[in-house]
Order: C-alpha cells, then sequence, then structure tokens
C-alpha cells in the first residue's frame, strides 16, 4: 500500500525519514562540522506539541466559527457530519497530544539540561530555568484543562455519555471557555518554549 494514502502510512514514512536525517546529522556533526546533535526527546515534544497547539487552532479558528456559522445557516447542511466523524477523531488527536507534549517535555527538562533536578529547578522558575519553567507551568494548566474541563464536557455536546439538552449547553460553555483559555494560553507558552532556546534573559 502506499504512504501516502493513509495518515498511518504518512506517520511512519515520516519518522522513518526523520530517523535517517537525524542519524545523519548526528554522524555528520560527529566529523567536526558545526551542527548540534539530535536530541530525540526534544524532537518528539515538539512533534507532539505540533499536533497538540495545531489542532487547538485548528478547534478555536475553523471549526468553533465555523459549526456556529452551520448552526445560523437554516437552509444549509448543517454540522452533524463535524460532530459525527471530525470532532471525535480531532479530540482523540488533541488530547492524546497533550499528554505526549507535557510528558516529552518532562522527560526533556530531566535529561536535556543535564540533571533529572532541572525539572525542579524549572517549575520552582529558578534563575536560568525562569523561561522554560513558565512554558512548563502553562503547559501544565493547559493539560488540566483539555483533561477536566474540554474532553469531558465534549463528550456530552458529541453524544458519546447521555446528556439532558440543557446539560450540553452548560457542556458547550465550559468547553469553549476552556478551549478558548487555552488558545490564549498557547502564546506565551510558546514564546517560553522558543526563548528558552533562543536566550530570553529570564
Amino acid at each position: 500500500m502506499h504512504p501516502l494514502n493513509t495518515v498511518k502510512g504518512a506517520i511512519t514514512t515520516g519518522v522513518v525519514i526523520a530517523v535517517i536525517v537525524g542519524v545523519w546529522l548526528n554522524v555528520w556533526g560527529g566529523f567536526g562540522i558545526d551542527l548540534h546533535p539530535v536530541r530525540i526527546d526534544r524532537w518528539l515534544h515538539i512533534v507532539s506539541g505540533v499536533m497538540w497547539i495545531g489542532l487547538l487552532y485548528y478547534f478555536n479558528v475553523v471549526q468553533t466559527p465555523g459549526m456556529s456559522d452551520a448552526a445560523a445557516d437554516k437552509g444549509g447542511p448543517g454540522g452533524a457530519g463535524i460532530s459525527k466523524y471530525i470532532a471525535p477523531r480531532g479530540l482523540w488527536w488533541f488530547r492524546w497530544a497533550a499528554v505526549a507534549t507535557w510528558v516529552t517535555g518532562t522527560i526533556y527538562l530531566m535529561v536535556g539540561f543535564g540533571s533529572p533536578w532541572r525539572i525542579v529547578s524549572a517549575f520552582t522558575l529558578q534563575p536560568g530555568f525562569r523561561t522554560i519553567g513558565v512554558g512548563a507551568w502553562l503547559g501544565t494548566i493547559m493539560l488540566f484543562n483539555v483533561w477536566v474541563y474540554i474532553w469531558p464536557n465534549q463528550k456530552k455536546i458529541l453524544g458519546i455519555v447521555p446528556a439532558t439538552d440543557e446539560q450540553k449547553a452548560a457542556a458547550r460553555k465550559i468547553a469553549g471557555m476552556a478551549s478558548r483559555i487555552n488558545f490564549i494560553l498557547s502564546l506565551p507558552m510558546l514564546l517560553c518554549m522558543g526563548g528558552q532556546s533562543h536566550g530570553l534573559p529570564f
């Protein structure tokens, strides 16, 4: 089967190419060429973070406004297809990418900075770790929102668990607000993730 015909095939192909490139860059770097070694922990953190935040942006910028427009269009196709097929799949990737991002970020803090205790330095906002520490706290709050507010309420909205119309209306407000808060928090969180690598002075 052609790898571009399925999501699994595309992911597998991308990972294989990334591994080949990573090995090649590490070997090449070993010959004194000015390249940083490729770190698998950091790469996994970035990939899972792109998946998580990409879906967060899709839900906030595309799907939620689109569903509102679909509901307002009385003669239109409505949003049943999205609710039945797109949203559940998107939310599966969204919530597990959130977990993967937090776990790989924790591993990177413990391994990538030279000592397992660096995670304590980050979460207690010690000098030299404030930038990544603030990013880690924002990511932790966002992960909490995904699993405590967004996903349980989305299950009601999508009919995965039974809920009355009133419960669904309340769930829409809670999930929407938590998602919008995560959307807002993602901007300073990404600043901190990039800033730690690029030398922000705090």
